[in-house]
């Protein structure tokens, strides 16, 4: 850091790093202090964390933008009885705790078992041709009724991952570790990643601070505790917030009136070229059109590094999102459409409040088991709540199908990027689903713009890219990019 940072004054060329650092230690706290921070972003550090709740991950690892992950699939691997956070409680509150979460695993485990012959069904619909006790289809058919059965696991449970980041980014997080929703286990996590760090570098502490104080922090003014108001102003929000959402997953709340009119004049800003020689239908299609803008067919996302697609950062766009958090989960990970979540404490109604997959309506028999297991949790989550226990603990039960309400915004460039990679029949269904519904309204106020917001095999058709679908052995089975947006169906 301290060598990136001599580098900007020397007249010599590049400064090598000094091995006795030590000495540098003022001109560091001097850069941090001043908020000259890029030096520090030159340091990654790799870290591999274990035994942390999806609870965790969501809430604050994955809630900003500066970091890549690799993490375990709930979609694909199955989850074990032990692999969930058991907090330490008093006053009975352990035994109804744990007692929640049995329930919680054997409906996962009966789910599991239950839907795999109704996966099997819609399964080979899709693939007629597929001998369906073939191992390795029986394996794919497996993996999709665990993708449904996951809904009702909670976000207590754990997850192993690859977790890089800079240091800028690793100092952020041991200032801010102490927020909700999770602010035991953020605070116990971080202090050990710091260890690490200072352990590699001892002189990261001459810039480290202590983390601001959870009751310092406005949030904590407004929200945290669950009681008979909290519940009473949560329903009133959810209510209000529904209403807009007019049945949607997510419904378009605001965009660039003029956003085709100032892509047009982007690209001709881009070209050099007059509104006379290059009109604005030409040029949107110049821009976003993969039969003309091959960048567009490339797997290798590259259009922040075009000169032409960064033009479509200009356009706008936010959504009122009604997404499970298992889904958000995936939907986060998009990290360049950021969105405002919310404190989970603050939306809890004391009621059932969660997503249900359509697959469901297949078995009435899966449904119950469902139902009932919703049901059973948010009991056992009044019970902690009334016996007085720690609201972040007892929020750790709330399931995978917990609803989450938020607003996600973005330009056009990345969200083009996220509708192409979740416009894909394989992508998760609610996130699919929702992009069907970015997508369509996009078309309905600009559709220009909007008939170019296609999956994979749309882009790689037009831009005449072989294989059409990118995905091999994991084709879908549905040729999507013969159907129209008003077309698209799955169950699976």
């Amino acid at each position: 850091m301290v060598a990136t940072a001599r580098t900007c004054y020397s007249s010599q060329g590049i400064v090598p790093d000094d091995p006795e650092r030590g000495r540098w230690a003022g001109l560091a706290r001097d850069l941090y202090q001043a908020g000259h921070h890029t030096t520090f972003q030159h340091a990654h550090f790799q870290f591999s964390l274990e035994n942390v709740s999806r609870q965790f991950i969501w809430s604050f690892l994955h809630s900003h933008p500066f970091y890549n992950s690799e993490q375990v699939s709930q979609r694909y691997v199955e989850v074990k009885p032990d692999q969930v956070a058991i907090p330490s409680l008093e006053n009975g509150s352990q035994q109804v705790y744990e007692e929640t979460l049995k329930k919680q695993i054997e409906a996962y485990q009966t789910l599991v078992e239950r839907l795999t012959p109704v996966v099997a069904r819609e399964y080979g619909k899709v693939f007629p041709n597929r001998k369906l006790d073939d191992p390795k289809h029986q394996r794919a058919i497996r993996k999709r009724a665990m993708e449904i059965a996951r809904y009702v696991l909670p976000v207590a449970i754990f997850a192993y991952l690859y977790h890089t980041v800079s240091g800028i980014t690793l100092l952020r997080y041991a200032r801010i570790c102490d927020q909700f929703d999770a602010p035991t286990e953020q605070r116990e996590v971080v202090r050990q990643m710091v260890d690490e760090l200072l352990a590699w570098d001892p002189e990261y502490r001459s810039v480290l601070e202590e983390p601001l104080p959870l009751h310092e922090l406005p949030e904590s003014q407004w929200c945290g505790k669950i009681d008979a108001a909290s519940q009473s102003r949560a329903r009133e929000f959810t209510a209000d917030f529904d209403r807009r959402m007019k049945g949607r997953f997510s419904t378009l709340s605001n965009w660039s009136p003029e956003a085709e009119s100032v892509l047009a004049r982007s690209v001709r800003e881009v070209l050099g070229q007059p509104t006379r020689r290059l009109p604005d239908e030409e040029a949107i299609d110049l821009a976003l059109n993969p039969a003309r803008n091959l960048v567009f067919g490339e797997s290798l996302n590259l259009t922040t590094h075009s000169k032409l697609a960064r033009c479509l950062f200009h356009p706008h766009f936010s959504f009122h999102k009604r997404l499970s958090h298992t889904a958000d989960s995936q939907d986060q990970r998009h990290r360049m459409t950021p969105a405002s979540r919310p404190v989970l404490a603050a939306h809890y109604t004391g009621e059932p409040d969660y997503i249900r997959p359509d697959i469901l309506d297949l078995s009435d028999e899966c449904d119950d088991v469902y139902r009932r297991a919703m049901s059973e949790t948010w009991e056992g989550i009044n019970r902690l709540a009334e016996m007085g226990t720690e609201t972040e603990f007892a929020l750790y039960l709330l399931p995978n199908a917990v609803t989450l309400r938020f607003t996600e915004s973005s330009d056009l460039l990345n969200l083009r990027h996220k509708h192409t990679m979740r416009l894909c029949y394989n992508a998760q269904e609610e996130i699919w689903r929702a992009s069907v519904e970015e997508a369509s309204q996009i078309r309905e106020v600009h559709p220009t713009i909007g008939r170019y917001l296609l999956p994979p095999c749309g882009h790689r058709v037009l831009s005449r890219t072989k294989p059409i679908c990118p995905e091999g052995a994991r084709y879908c089975g549905v040729p999507v990019w013969k159907l129209d947006l008003e077309q698209y169906t799955r169950v699976l």
